[in-house]
């Protein structure tokens, strides 16, 4: 039997300074799982294929299945739960996906939003094409991918209105 090997580590979780001791083989997904109960990081295909587990480390897009915990320390990990604000409002990009029916099961939506949320990040405007080729490296099953383009067309079309990059 392998011995676990543990260490305490110190990171930015949703805006909120955490520690934790993790397993230094424990993937990311599983702390945020298990220690921080953030179930919008699901686990599909635990190979980094399917993007259901995507969150953002240090405002870069990562599969949190192929990503040790303890790479987290000193970094600033977000999740979709990092997402609403203060009062409990959810995101534009969220309330995007709701207004153009982007979810169906709802397993993949918080990969989704989250390479979604880095590509509105940007600030730069994206074609439907560059859209689907940014958000390639994330699977659906139910949607057909039609809405979920149309989802992040509305949110990126707003949030450069908002900043006047019309």
């Amino acid at each position: 039997m392998i011995e676990k090997q543990f260490k305490t580590i110190n990171f930015t979780l949703n805006g909120k300074r955490v520690s934790t001791s993790v397993d230094v083989r424990e993937s990311l997904s599983d702390m945020l799982r298990d220690d921080f109960g953030l179930t919008s990081v699901k686990k599909g295909c635990e190979v980094g294929e399917c993007g259901a587990c995507t969150v953002l480390v240090n405002g870069e897009v990562f599969a949190s299945c192929i990503f040790l915990a303890i790479w987290v320390d000193g970094k600033d990990v977000l999740t979709v739960e990092g997402l609403v604000d203060v009062d409990g409002n959810i995101s534009d990009i969220q309330q995007a996906f709701i207004d153009e029916t982007a979810v169906q099961c709802g397993f993949c939506t918080p990969g989704f939003i989250m390479s979604a949320e880095h590509l509105l990040r940007t600030g730069k405007r994206y074609t439907r094409d560059e859209l689907r080729k940014e958000l390639a490296g994330n699977m659906c099953r139910c949607t057909g991918y039609q809405n979920i383009i149309n989802a992040v067309e509305k949110a990126m079309n707003a949030r450069l209105a908002k900043a006047g990059k019309e």
